[in-house]
This record gives structure tokens, C-alpha cells and sequence, in this order.
């Protein structure tokens, strides 16, 4: 098994289990990434954290041999296939957190991207060292990365494929947070349980407002944000939190 996927109390957890080869994603770990991802959708889990197995790595990347000796043809469908396989973390309706323990390059950090936050022990370094090999990344990097950090940050990462450590990332905003304890799992535990004690329903809405809203102007957004907020105004969690705070009590989360 490639992929490892466990589910506590209210959350699940994914690792990414090849510590031989630093965790690189053949497509047989792919291919379970999706099938763990059925898993966790159709769960009652209200959060995700998906790490790497081992201390070296989160990711280092593709698996490089695989990628060789292929069609154009077979390369974009290929390619495909994992874009919409990593696509599916920034889809989840709960939030994910990518705890990134060691390298995470190339298809790595692309998967880490993919996630709702990063948050990175001080030994980690990340990067889109593609350009190294006469190549581009093609995971999601080129996309997700400029819009997370700004296109000139991300013009420098990804064309001169240097690494990042734990302290730059913090500091331009790839990462959320830096774990300073000795238990990465636990503090990442900690940083997610802020976000599932509420509305699976309006965490989605508010992820798809601020995606959406990112993608063209500031009237363009506005006009996205009005129309979510009236499905929010109107859902289950929304119609029962106002009332809540009306009659001064605790509000029921359906995530509906």
C-alpha cells in the first residue's frame, strides 16, 4: 500500500507511504490518493491532514522513470489524470492541511498546494526544481503557487528550481504555520481543529468565494460574494446560527 489512510474523532488522516523512494508519486500512489479520497468524501470526517511517511520527506515529487518513454499523447492524458487526482484536495468540502515533514518538491509541494492550509516542520525545504531537468511543473504548480505567494515570488521559485526552508516559506506565505514541537501530528491536529467545530456548508461557500473571486476583478467578486452569501443566509447552518445568537445559545452545525 502506497497511500495509508486512517480516520479518528472527527478527522481523517492521509500518508503518503513510499519512505523508500522519499514518498515520490508513481502513478500506483496516485491512483490511491484517489481511491483514499473517495473514502474520506463519503466519511463523517470534518477535516484532512495528509502527511508523508518517515521524517525525510512529505514528497520529493513525480517518479521520474515513469515519466520517461511515453507518447506526447500518453504524457498529457497521464498528466491530466494527476492534476485532477490533486485537483480533488482543493474540492473537498472540510478544509485539509498538508504537514509537510521534510522535502516537498516538485509534485510534492504540489500536492501540499492542493491543500486548504501548510503548515511545515523547521527542517523542511520545499521547491519546483522541474526547470533543473528541462521541464516545467506540471501538477498544478505553474497555477496554484503564483496565486498563493504572487506571481513574482513564484516566478523566482519555479525558474531558478531552488528550495525553500521552513523560515522563507513562513515569511512569503507558503506555509500557515512552522511546528516547534517535538509531535508534528499533534500540532497539526491542533491547527486544523480551529476550522471543524463549524459549518462544513460555509466553509465551502467562503473557500469557492474567495477561489472564484481571485480569478477576475473586484466587482466580479463582489457579485460572487453576494450571491454566496444568500445561499449561506438561506442553508440550515445559516437560518439556525442566526437564530442562535438571537436566543443566546450554542448554534446546531448540520452542514447543510
Amino acid at each position: 500500500m502506497y497511500v495509508n489512510l486512517e480516520f479518528h474523532a472527527d478527522h481523517a488522516v492521509i500518508t503518503l507511504n513510499r519512505p523508500e523512494a522519499l514518498n515520490a508519486l508513481n502513478f500506483a500512489l496516485l491512483h490511491e490518493l484517489d481511491k483514499a479520497l473517495d473514502e474520506v468524501t463519503a466519511s463523517s470526517a470534518r477535516g484532512l491532514i495528509v502527511t508523508g511517511a518517515g521524517s525525510k520527506a512529505f514528497c520529493a515529487g513525480a517518479d521520474i522513470p515513469e515519466l520517461m518513454d511515453r507518447s506526447a499523447g500518453q504524457q498529457r492524458r497521464d498528466t491530466a489524470v494527476a492534476q485532477g487526482i490533486i485537483t480533488r484536495l482543493s474540492q473537498l468540502r472540510m478544509p485539509s492541511v498538508a504537514l509537510i515533514n521534510g522535502f516537498a518538491l516538485g509534485g510534492g509541494l504540489e500536492v501540499a498546494l492542493a491543500c486548504t492550509f501548510r503548515i511545515a516542520t523547521r527542517a523542511s525545504r520545499m521547491g519546483l526544481p522541474e526547470i533543473k531537468l528541462g521541464l516545467i511543473p506540471g501538477y498544478g504548480g505553474t497555477q496554484r503557487l503564483p496565486r498563493l505567494i504572487g506571481e513574482s515570488r513564484a516566478l523566482d521559485i519555479i525558474l531558478s528550481g531552488r528550495f525553500v526552508d521552513a523560515e522563507e516559506a513562513l515569511r512569503i506565505g507558503l506555509v500557515n504555520q512552522l511546528v516547534e514541537g517535538d509531535s508534528p501530528m499533534d500540532e497539526a491536529r491542533s491547527f486544523l481543529a480551529r476550522f471543524t467545530p463549524y459549518s462544513l456548508n460555509s466553509a465551502a461557500l467562503a473557500r469557492e468565494a474567495i477561489s472564484r473571486g481571485l480569478q477576475g476583478s473586484l466587482e466580479e467578486g463582489l457579485r460572487v460574494e453576494a450571491d454566496l452569501i444568500s445561499a449561506a443566509l438561506q442553508s440550515a447552518d445559516g437560518q439556525d446560527g442566526m437564530l442562535s445568537f438571537v436566543e443566546k445559545r450554542k448554534a446546531v452545525v448540520r452542514d447543510q
